[in-house]
């Protein structure tokens, strides 16, 4: 039976990135606070504060930032538990306290939340398999098994917890194609791969994977177009580029991927959601070499 490829059309003319317009977009989010999708994100407001303020500062844009505001911010989310929550007066959780904890390392601003609080929400979230569940309701997955790892890590407190079952129950999600899956019998999806291979990583149990193997799987998620998709028969999505590429790149097989057919690529789809007005010639040719 033929394997079908799942793919989109470029078009033949593709714009360049204006980066001062995007900045000055990014930069622009949260100033009219009385705005309907304003208010329709809040419940992930800390990871988009993250990803907003990660991309200004890949692009020299951070002291553009309020800094004191977003700091106040962060310290108003922190739960009496210990951990962060999305937004003021949210639950806290796994994925918003690492969010959290990137931004203060960023502005290099620790002090502003209670360390030893999180240290040990993180701690409790511990499953006696090793897993990790997302907040105090339960939902174990492998995502949150990375968000513990790596939050304990940039506090310089991995000693907290039970590295050895961590990684126990990470190697029970890996699949026969190398892959990995949310949980055991989970089939294999290239986000969840990066937060497996980013765990073992940072603990140092990289060379339990067969990283040829796992490679071969993640750059067979380029298709024609030169795009990523996550899993096997879906469409690309620049949002996978992410996974796929730091996946690769903590295996040392980046070079597996077709760099030049990705870049058209990720610039179509940035233009296909931000519009052809954030075009310029800099990025482009900063990303080319």
């Amino acid at each position: 039976m033929a394997i079908l490829q799942h793919d989109i059309e470029l078009p033949s003319n593709i714009p360049e990135l204006l980066m001062e317009k995007h900045a000055n977009y990014l930069i622009s989010y949260g100033t009219n606070k009385d705005e309907y999708n304003y208010s329709q994100t809040e419940h992930m407001r800390m990871s988009g504060m993250y990803w907003g303020l990660t991309a200004l500062d890949l692009m020299g844009k951070l002291e553009q930032t309020n800094k004191e505001e977003v700091l106040e911010f962060i310290g108003q989310c922190q739960n009496d538990s210990g951990g962060i929550s999305a937004s003021m007066q949210h639950d806290p959780h796994l994925l918003y306290t690492l969010s959290a904890v990137q931004i203060l390392s960023m502005y290099d601003a620790l002090d502003v939340i209670n360390v030893d609080k999180i240290v040990n929400y993180v701690k409790e979230r511990q499953q006696a398999d090793g897993s990790f569940a997302g907040d105090q309701w339960g939902e174990v997955d492998v995502r949150f098994s990375f968000c513990a790892v790596a939050t304990l890590s940039l506090l310089n407190r991995l000693d907290a917890i039970d590295i050895e079952k961590a990684v126990q129950f990470v190697l029970k999600c890996m699949n026969f194609d190398g892959g990995f899956g949310s949980k055991p019998g989970s089939e294999s999806h290239a986000g969840l791969i990066y937060c497996c291979v980013g765990l073992l990583s940072i603990t140092g149990h990289l060379h339990l994977i067969d990283a040829d193997r796992l490679g071969w799987w993640l750059c067979e998620r380029q298709l024609p177009s030169g795009g990523l998709n996550g899993r096997p028969e879906k469409l690309p999505d620049v949002c996978y580029s992410w996974w796929v590429l730091s996946a690769l790149t903590i295996l040392g097989r980046l070079h597996w991927i077709d760099k030049k057919a990705l870049i058209r690529h990720s610039f179509y789809d940035f233009i296909h959601h931000f519009g052809a007005s954030v075009l310029t010639n800099n990025l482009k040719q900063a990303i080319m070499n």
